[in-house]
């Protein structure tokens, strides 16, 4: 696999993770997960001068719609959050005892 497929596949992943993220399908939040780690692995590889100019805005996409998604994540724990929080009766479930 050549690292511009590589990089493609790993935004074809980030744009599937980003639908389950938002259908909050498990399964496949999980699937992609793993398929990103093994990607990862994959570019461990890659030595950055190597990169021409196509994968440098290959990996520029696929940076920030990693950061899209690590948002997203971050808001639905918050949100989680907040409903334990209101279940609980409580202001914040996991604070640490003072």
């Amino acid at each position: 696999m050549t690292t511009r497929s590589a990089l493609r596949q790993m935004l074809a992943l980030l744009e599937g993770e980003r639908q389950a993220l938002a259908a909050l399908d498990i399964d496949r939040i999980n699937n992609c997960s793993n398929d990103k780690m093994d990607l990862c692995a994959r570019l461990d590889e890659v030595r950055p001068e190597d990169l021409d100019e196509e994968c440098l805005g290959l990996l520029d996409a696929v940076r920030r719609l990693n950061t899209i998604n690590r948002r997203l994540r971050n808001l639905i724990a918050t949100n989680v959050q907040s409903r334990i929080d209101a279940m609980a009766g409580a202001g914040a479930t996991y604070q640490g005892a003072n």
